[in-house]
């Protein structure tokens, strides 16, 4: 059974305060009484060698001060005479006694305190009774003698001071032990009761202690099961200036500098797999551009060689013949010629390392350019040609790079126009960038390869494009072109066709322009 810090602070503290307040009791029950009774002692002693420097032989001016004693000690005081004659007694009015015929003094009173070999004589005793027992005896000096008493008669003990004065009386202070007993048992009393109290005060204490002690631990134990898990959330709050404050800061700070260090950890994995899985689509794309350029490359060297073969081995023979062979070569290698330039652009491009020439050209003006050169072409394919009023746009880019963007857009809708056969111009102006839509009636792009689109060497109709003698080539240019300006493009499905667009970087300033 696991038993808590909090526990164990609780039984540890409770013991202690219920050790010490056993041990205080023994203590007192072991010493006090013997405490008491040499304090009474002492004060015996001290208040008898007193009145002794005060007395001058009549007890009458001493009765205030003999009163005084018997009332702070609560003993009682009698003088006797060297003789034995009782001149003073607390116990009645004896000073007035008739002195005339004294009875002889015992011998103790005569003899004791100037003999103390004679210690052993039985002391005389007022008023007249069975004599005390005597249960021990110290001599403090030549003048004075503390005795430990058992009076027969009360039946009680007393501590008895017996002290010749200077004009040879004898003082004799007697003192009950039954007050110092009974005023111990009273003190015993109440410090068990006190004791009690302490106690339950310390347990009391103790719990509220162990309590305050142990949150702060629990917090960091809290926040460390939270750190174990990987959750840096948790912030300690303890604001002591001491070790628990400090081991506080402390988790604080590793707290973060694990969030950090774990949180950079993570980036770097996440880069790490973000490169993997990059490097692992360009190993494939390495892997489709070769296969696709060394695909697109067959077909016309495969036309070239054969008809150079014919040619070779004067397989046509009348003019019309030849020129037709030799027409088919010219023709694949055009194609060849425009795929490898394509791919060099792209290369370029893609590279990193093609400057863009950015000037401020009049856009308008390079689309009526296109227009004008593509007339003929769309009068062949009976296409409807749909253009908004365009008005002068002053951009800001590549002229050549753009030319391209828009040719190759403009030659896919071209090649893509089917149903109605029309294609649609118009610009539409935000605040920063101008944004061309090119739109052509036709299929629509399933929606699986409108990414990939823009992708070298994809065809989302194979045969078709290689219909009109593409190679997948023109929107990857696109793209390309667009990301090294820095300016966005894509595609849209429509109700019944296809809108191509891309973003112009608007010119800030087109004073020189016109």
């Amino acid at each position: 059974m696991t038993v808590s810090l909090r526990a164990k602070l609780f039984i540890i503290l409770s013991g202690l305060v219920l050790f010490f307040v056993l041990m205080f009791l023994g203590l007192t029950h072991a010493g006090l009484e013997r405490f008491y009774i040499s304090q009474k002692k002492e004060a015996l002693i001290i208040n008898s060698t007193n009145f002794d420097l005060l007395y001058q032989g009549n007890p009458k001016e001493m009765s205030l001060e003999l009163e005084r004693i018997t009332n702070t000690l609560g003993a009682a005081i009698i003088i006797f005479t060297k003789e034995g004659q009782v001149k003073y007694s607390s116990f009645g009015p004896l000073v007035d006694q008739d002195l005339s015929n004294p009875s002889p003094p015992p011998p103790f009173i005569s003899n004791a305190l100037n003999n103390p070999a004679l210690s052993r004589t039985t002391p005389p005793r007022f008023p007249p009774g069975p004599p005390p027992i005597i249960k021990s005896r110290e001599i403090i000096d030549n003048r004075t003698i503390l005795e430990m008493e058992h009076d027969q008669d009360l039946r009680i003990d007393f501590m008895v001071i017996r002290h010749k004065m200077t004009n040879d009386d004898i003082l004799v202070i007697k003192q009950p032990l039954a007050l110092i007993s009974e005023s111990v048992s009273v003190a015993a009393q109440f410090i068990i009761f006190t004791g009690i109290l302490s106690v339950a005060a310390g347990c009391i204490w103790a719990f509220f202690f162990a309590k305050r002690f142990t949150l702060p631990i629990i917090e960091l134990n809290r926040i460390a099961q939270s750190m174990s898990q990987l959750d840096f959330s948790q912030k300690c709050t303890i604001n002591h200036n001491d070790e628990i404050g400090e081991l506080g800061k402390s988790i604080n700070h590793l707290s973060y500098q694990l969030d950090t260090a774990i949180s950079e950890l993570n980036q770097k994995n996440q880069q790490l797999m973000a490169d993997v899985e990059k490097e692992r689509k360009l190993d494939t794309m390495r892997k489709n551009f070769v296969s696709s350029v060394s695909h697109e490359l067959k077909t016309p060297l495969s036309l070239i060689l054969g008809y150079a073969e014919g040619l070779r081995e004067d397989v046509a023979r009348d003019e019309d013949s030849k020129n037709y062979y030799c027409s088919v070569i010219i023709d694949e290698a055009e194609k060849m010629d425009k795929l490898v330039k394509d791919l060099l652009n792209l290369s370029q491009i893609e590279s990193g390392f093609f400057q863009l020439s950015r000037t401020t050209f009049d856009l308008s003006l390079l689309l009526h350019d296109i227009l004008l050169k593509y007339s003929t072409i769309l009068a062949e394919r009976n296409i409807l040609l749909e253009m908004d009023s365009i008005h002068p746009y002053a951009v800001n880019g590549d002229e050549l790079r753009i030319e391209q963007v828009l040719l190759n857009l403009f030659t896919n809708a071209i090649d893509h126009a089917e149903f109605k056969k029309t294609i649609k111009i118009w610009v539409k102006e935000a605040d920063n960038h101008i944004r061309v839509f090119i739109y052509n009636s036709g299929r629509p792009i399933p929606e699986e390869s409108l990414e990939k689109i823009w992708t070298s060497f994809y065809k989302v109709d194979k045969a078709r494009t290689r219909e009109y003698g593409g190679y997948g080539l023109g929107l990857s240019i696109v793209r390309a072109i667009q990301e090294l300006h820095g300016n966005h493009y894509g595609v849209n499905n429509v109700e019944d066709g296809v809108v191509f667009w891309f973003d112009l970087t608007k010119a800030k300033n087109i004073g020189n322009l016109y």
